[in-house]
């Protein structure tokens, strides 16, 4: 399973994990906002225009992200204090 961004420095296009996966010869799934993996595939659910869509692929499989996939985690002011 490779996981790519959406964004490159430049664009917003998406494009770097659909070139990946089209010269790799694996399947793809775009602007994943939740990904489960099990028996060999993978589920993933992504937002639409009328909602939710849910795509199931077999791995290997090239998997874009959305914002949504992932909370990141902020440092806290003291763990930034301690850092220095």
């Amino acid at each position: 399973l490779v996981i790519c961004g959406k964004q490159a420095i430049d664009d917003d296009a998406n494009q770097t994990g659909q070139m990946l996966a089209a010269l790799a010869g694996w399947p793809q799934a775009t602007f994943a906002s939740k990904l489960t993996l099990s028996d060999g595939k993978a589920s993933v659910m992504r937002e639409i225009d009328g909602g939710l869509e849910t795509l199931s692929i077999q791995l290997p499989a090239v998997v874009t992200t959305d914002l949504r996939l992932n909370e990141p985690r902020y440092a806290t002011l003291p763990n930034i204090m301690k850092a220095k």
